[in-house]
């Protein structure tokens, strides 16, 4: 049983909560709608909304009695994800990937326990994986995950694992010593592909971009749907995608 942290304030733990679950929904939301996601009672996320909606950051149309986040959330990332050198860089390689291949291009860094997609460049390609700045995706299911735990600390990919790995899709791999091979092979071969672990009817490809010390906060992935990406597409944009990245890591410091 998990030890409760006598610091921890359980009010605020609530209102972040509904802070998610609002960024997660794609229209406005009743106070039911929000006591249902959380599987709290009325009363509890009535409070939690008045609350946020006191502070700003979430605004009630008062005719509907309708919920939504407010745009002064977008304050509190504006310096995460800034027009710094590092950035610049990041964007303009994930732009001549995009141009080369014609495919949408992202930028994920590990967040937590989650790949959280930071930039991305659109590509012109009519069928494609929409993934959105600011989408989290699993790290046990994705190609973007197993890049960045494949160099992450062994105690944290212990921590990880022992949460349990779901199966998401007809290939995701379940078995905790299978995975942590994945992880040798990624390491070893310096790329990881999704071949339908994640949805049955996508595939992806991530390569680690480092940084100075040898870090890798972050790196490229690629996706699409299994009817155009095969796995032999797959090879043929890693090897545009990895040659940028080592590119990009050497300007980045990554590479002495």
């Amino acid at each position: 049983m998990r030890e409760v942290d006598s610091n921890v304030s359980s009010t605020a733990l609530k209102a972040l909560s509904v802070l998610e679950f609002l960024g997660e929904q794609q229209r406005s939301v009743s106070v039911q709608d929000v006591a249902a996601g959380l599987g709290s009672d009325r009363t509890t996320a009535y409070r939690m909304l008045a609350t946020l909606v006191q502070s700003g950051y979430v605004v009630r149309d008062e005719s509907a009695k309708l919920y939504r986040l407010s745009l002064k959330v977008l304050s509190l990332a504006r310096h995460l994800v800034s027009d710094d050198e590092r950035s610049i860089q990041i964007v303009r390689s994930l732009r001549r990937i995009s141009e080369e291949t014609g495919e949408t291009v992202h930028y994920s860094a590990l967040d937590q326990d989650c790949a959280v997609l930071v930039f991305r460049s659109k590509g012109v390609q009519r069928v494609s994986v929409d993934f959105q700045i600011g989408d989290r995706s699993p790290l046990t299911s994705t190609s973007i995950g197993k890049v960045l735990l494949a160099y992450e600390d062994p105690r944290f990919v212990d921590t990880i694992l022992a949460r349990g790995l779901p199966k998401l899709a007809p290939k995701t791999i379940t078995d905790p010593e299978q995975f942590r091979r994945e992880l040798s092979l990624v390491r070893a071969q310096g790329y990881a592909y999704d071949d339908l672990e994640f949805a049955a009817d996508m595939r992806c490809l991530a390569v680690p971009v480092f940084e100075k010390g040898g870090r890798v906060p972050g790196g490229i992935a690629i996706s699409g749907p299994s009817s155009r990406f095969s796995l032999e597409k797959l090879d043929e944009l890693r090897t545009v995608a990895a040659r940028e990245a080592i590119d990009l890591s050497r300007n980045l410091g990554g590479f002495v």
